[in-house]
């Protein structure tokens, strides 16, 4: 079966996904697999593509799978590709186990529920500036700061500090590409990753020697069982909450607010019947996720459905296509605010189901309305051709031209 999928298509690659054209729209390559080659074998690279809900839902869960040294990009001697080693994100068990128990901790669900009135603080100040203008690039003025505060706040960033991250990020998501990457990328990376030791590693240290009453604190002093964070790996893991409580997010409200300026009659539905946002957020993560896919290795040899799958190949779970599955949700290329179907995998499952999650679904919640209340008038100018960013992991929008 696998060796008909390739004759079929033998123009498919994993390189391929990153074209032009599936970047702006990979729903209609999604679909064509799932009906046609739903377990898609690539050889030649030793990767497996998977794209119905059904596979990619088990396969989340599957302890059979993990992660190994292919799956991090580059060189371990590069200061971005150890970082990322370091982090819960490329981490098996018992490593992940202990990682995950000791950050989670200071990253609970009523630290995250607490925030929600600064969360609505934060949204109505960056709009109080975006009102001294007639308009602007969205994701330069709200879609990008507005998480990254957040996110700040959370853990206790000196506030002094706040506009570094706005202006820049320490967020490495290129790497998660299944893809080459060149020279330049990963130089790239490695020098965002040296500013962000750096500087974590001086917030960690002022923190032993004089604790306060926040998430950094919380992190450096979180012990259990197995023992503390050691630097490196409080580094890389504070960089993996960025990642998790920022960048998706970013994405995740462009995404959101094209859909529905695509959809005017759903954007009307939603002004008219607020009380509609927790199931409208759960659409927008459904309908066109921030995160597209995620990677796992076979750390065994593995029996998949008649499928042979080797110990150290690479399994592709499209976390994008298995969201549109007609088996799961009925009309799935349509947005429905008012969706009561459940189950999509945006934030992925098991034991790697993002810690951001509950942030992000407040995130939106709170600020999509405080934007249709204040900016009444808003208009998005490239509905029809929307910039996006040149990747298909981490799904989004790199500007949104709009008046308001």
């Amino acid at each position: 079966m696998a060796q008909a999928a390739n004759q079929a298509a033998p123009s498919l690659s994993i390189d391929s996904f990153f074209s032009p054209e599936i970047i702006a729209d990979p729903y209609p390559r999604y679909k064509w697999l799932r009906e046609n080659h739903p377990v898609l074998h690539l050889p030649d690279a030793a990767v497996w593509i998977m794209s119905r809900h059904s596979d990619v839902s088990r396969l989340l869960r599957d302890k059979r799978l993990g992660h190994s040294g292919r799956d991090l990009r580059g060189d371990m001697d590069r200061p971005s590709v150890r970082n990322l080693h370091n982090s819960m994100l490329l981490a098996n068990p018992p490593d992940h186990t202990r990682l995950r128990s000791l950050v989670v901790k200071a990253f609970n669900a009523h630290a995250v529920e607490a925030m929600r009135p600064r969360i609505r603080t934060l949204a109505n100040d960056l709009i109080d500036k975006i009102l001294q203008t007639d308009g602007g690039d969205l994701v330069k003025m709200f879609n990008h700061p507005f998480p990254v505060l957040v996110i700040c706040d959370l853990l206790g960033i000196p506030r002094e500090d706040w506009s570094d991250f706005t202006n820049s990020t320490f967020v490495n998501g290129r790497l998660v590409d299944p893809t080459t990457l060149t020279e330049e990328d990963l130089d790239a990376a490695d020098e965002n990753t040296r500013r962000s030791q750096s500087y974590f590693k001086g917030v960690f240290e002022k923190r032993r020697s004089h604790p306060e009453n926040d998430l950094l604190t919380l992190l450096v002093q979180a012990e259990n069982e197995y023992g503390k964070l050691t630097s490196e790996e409080l580094v890389a893991n504070v960089a993996l909450m960025f990642a998790a409580g920022h960048e998706t997010t970013v994405s995740l409200l462009g995404n959101a607010m094209l859909a529905l300026y695509r959809n005017p009659d759903q954007l009307q539905l939603l002004r008219q019947k607020p009380e509609l946002m927790p199931l409208a957020v759960e659409e927008f993560l459904r309908y066109d996720s921030s995160v597209q896919l995620t990677g796992r290795s076979a750390l065994e040899d593995i029996d998949f459905d008649g499928h042979r799958v080797a110990c150290g190949d690479r399994l592709v779970l499209l976390l994008g296509a298995a969201n549109r599955d007609p088996a799961v949700f009925s009309q799935p290329d349509t947005l429905d605010v008012t969706r009561k179907e459940a189950g999509n995998l945006s934030f992925g499952g098991g034991i790697h189901f993002c810690l951001g999650a509950q942030l992000a679904r407040i995130e939106m919640a709170e600020a999509l309305p405080i934007i249709f209340e204040r900016l009444p008038r808003l208009q998005l100018e490239e509905i029809d051709n929307p910039d996006w960013k040149q990747t298909i992991t981490l799904r989004g929008l790199k500007t949104m031209p709009a008046t308001w």
